[in-house]
């Protein structure tokens, strides 16, 4: 019996392709590092050296206060010393001499003692009218003025460091078995449309949020340019798994029966009936994790005039089929 005529169908070989497993999310900006800066003592601010909304370094001087009374009261302190010390000298020699007391070396010893002690107070009161950066960062808008009398815990101004900038977020619980520090997410922002930032996850809660069933994350971003900034609501697409090399095929080409997907693929002529099982899906493609090998060559269209083993004539599409890989 002559054998049925060829089918004419449209068909292209597998594409090879890096697929990557994502979840979305939303997250909020946050600070590498952000501190109100207070003073410890009251006083009387008598220097600013920062202008507002600027870079400062870190140890950089931020506020200065009245410092009279600490320098006199060091300045008193450092005259005690040094008596101290004299004393003490001359009880010592004249213990040696045999024209003195233990006891009045003792005496001396713990006077001299003391007034060390009240020097290194001295020196740290007045140490704390000087405020200086305790790290690179910008300020923020302050909120005292020169000839402003505060009390110790008032607020003066904002520090944050944001380069780089950090954003937390969270995903559902079922994706923990997925996660680890070093994965890399994209960040989007409604202040800059259309441009998305890069960052890593460096930090996954311990602990599940019983409420949410999620999982909370905290991930860094370069923010060389200080372009984003704390506070700001964002898009994430984090990455879960990337598969290099992975098998993709067309949308188009797959034939549902059942609870199974086939592909017809062509060998020798040939229409091939073939089992997959479908990984990862994206625009227009799907990845075929079992079923299919590279070179492959699989029917794109014209699936349903043919079956099992029929003869099929390959002709050009009539138009691009998308893959992961085009």
């Amino acid at each position: 019996q002559a054998e049925s005529p060829a089918v004419a169908v449209e068909a292209r070989p597998v594409v090879l392709g890096r697929v990557t497993n994502e979840v979305s999310a939303v997250g909020t900006l946050r600070s590498n590092e952000a501190v109100v800066i207070r003073p410890e003592i009251d006083g009387r601010v008598t220097e600013i050296h920062f202008d507002e909304g600027t870079a400062v370094e870190r140890g950089q001087l931020l506020f200065g206060f009245d410092d009279l009374i600490p320098r006199a009261e060091l300045a008193d302190a450092e005259a005690n010393l040094a008596l101290s010390e004299r004393n003490y000298e001359r009880a010592m020699e004249l213990y040696r001499r045999g024209a003195g007391t233990g006891r009045s070396v003792d005496e001396t010893r713990a006077a001299l003692q003391s007034d060390r002690a009240k020097v290194d107070l001295a020196k740290a009161r007045l140490d704390k009218t000087k405020i200086e950066a305790p790290f690179a960062g910008i300020v923020g808008l302050r909120r005292v003025s020169i000839g402003d009398y505060v009390s110790s815990g008032d607020d003066l101004v904002a520090l944050a460091s944001i380069d780089p900038i950090k954003v937390d977020f969270r995903i559902p619980e079922r994706f923990l078995s997925a996660l680890h520090p070093g994965q890399e997410l994209d960040v989007e922002v409604d202040a800059f449309p259309g441009r998305t930032f890069r960052g890593k996850v460096f930090a996954v809660d311990p602990q599940i949020d019983a409420n949410g069933r999620s999982i909370a994350l905290r991930a860094e971003i370069p923010n060389a340019e200080r372009l984003l900034r704390p506070g700001l609501f964002s898009r994430i697409r984090l990455v879960l798994e990337v598969r290099e090399n992975a098998i993709t095929i067309p949308e188009e080409s797959i034939v549902p029966q059942g609870d199974g997907r086939f592909v017809f693929t062509v060998v020798d002529g040939h229409a091939v009936k073939t089992r997959i099982t479908l990984g990862q899906r994206g625009p227009g493609w799907v990845e075929v994790t079992s079923g299919l090998a590279a070179g492959d060559v699989v029917v794109t269209a014209g699936q349903i005039k043919i079956r099992e083993g029929a003869s099929v004539e390959v002709v050009a599409p009539t138009m691009a089929t998308p893959g992961a890989g085009a």
